[in-house]
C-alpha cells in the first residue's frame, strides 16, 4: 500500500503529522480556497509554505505532485480506498473536500451542478481575468507603454462584477441561503482584486453594491479570517 513518504515532496517539507491532509500552499487567491475550505470543514491538515517567488514550485519535489508547478496542492494519507491521494487544481481540490466531508456542496443534484457551474466561472473567468488586471496593474506589466492589455482585462473585470452582483442580488451567497464552494472559491480573487492588487478604482467597485455585501459577509467568518492567514509568509 502507498505511503505519504513515497510523495517525493515530503522530503522537501517533511511531514511532521502524516496522518493529516498534507497542504503546499501559499496564501494567494487559489491558495486560500483550499485553506478555507480546510478551516470551514474542520478536517485536520498540515500546512506548508511552498514561496512561489523563489521559484519552489518548480522543484522537483513539487513538480512530482503537480507536474504544472502551480500551488495549492495536497496529499490526503486517507484518500479513497484508504490509500494516500495527492490532488492539484484548486478546483479539483474544493470538489474533492466537499465530498470527503459532506458539506459546501448542496445533496440535491440539480443544485449540485448549478453550484459546480459557479465554480467553473471563477476558475473559467474570474480568476484568470483578475490575475491579468493584477499583473497589468501591479507587477511588470505595468511599466510596458502598452496600456491596452491593462484596459482590456479592466472591462472583462467590470463585466463578470457585473455578472456576479446580478447573481447576488436577493441573495445571501452565490446558491442563495446555503454557503457552498462557489463561495470560497470567489472571495479570495474578490478581496485581492481591491485590495493587494489595488484595482478597487479600475473596475469601479464602488457600483458592485451586491458584491461588496457578499464580500464583507464571507469575510467576517471566523474561519475565512484563519484560512486567509494560512501558507502566509509572515
Amino acid at each position: 500500500m502507498p505511503r505519504l513518504s513515497d510523495f517525493p515532496i515530503t522530503t522537501r517539507w517533511p511531514a511532521q503529522h502524516p496522518d493529516r491532509i498534507q497542504l503546499y500552499s501559499l496564501n494567494t487567491p487559489n491558495g486560500v480556497k483550499v485553506s478555507i475550505m480546510l478551516e470551514e470543514t474542520g478536517l485536520p491538515y498540515e500546512p506548508h509554505l511552498v514561496d512561489i517567488g523563489n521559484g519552489e514550485s518548480h522543484l522537483p519535489e513539487f513538480l512530482a505532485l503537480n507536474p504544472n508547478g502551480k500551488i495549492p496542492a495536497i496529499i490526503d494519507p486517507q484518500g479513497p480506498g484508504g490509500k494516500p491521494l495527492g490532488l492539484f487544481e484548486s478546483g479539483a481540490i474544493l470538489l474533492y473536500m466537499a465530498e470527503k466531508s459532506g458539506r459546501f456542496l448542496p445533496a440535491d443534484p440539480a443544485r449540485r451542478w448549478e453550484t459546480i457551474q459557479w465554480l467553473f466561472f471563477q476558475m473559467a473567468s474570474i480568476g484568470p481575468m483578475f490575475g491579468q488586471v493584477g499583473f497589468f496593474n501591479k507587477y511588470a506589466g505595468r511599466e510596458y507603454e502598452d496600456k491596452r492589455p491593462l484596459a482590456r482585462y479592466v472591462n472583462e473585470s467590470k463585466r463578470l462584477l457585473g455578472v456576479l452582483d446580478e447573481r447576488l442580488a436577493g441573495r445571501e451567497w452565490i446558491m442563495g441561503d446555503e454557503y457552498t464552494i462557489a463561495d470560497i472559491a470567489t472571495l479570495g480573487w474578490v478581496n485581492n482584486l481591491i485590495t493587494w492588487y489595488e484595482a478597487r478604482g479600475l473596475v469601479d467597485y464602488h457600483r458592485f453594491k451586491h458584491v461588496d455585501a457578499w464580500l464583507q459577509r464571507g469575510l467576517a467568518r471566523p474561519a475565512v479570517q484563519r484560512g486567509l492567514q494560512v501558507c502566509g509568509r509572515g
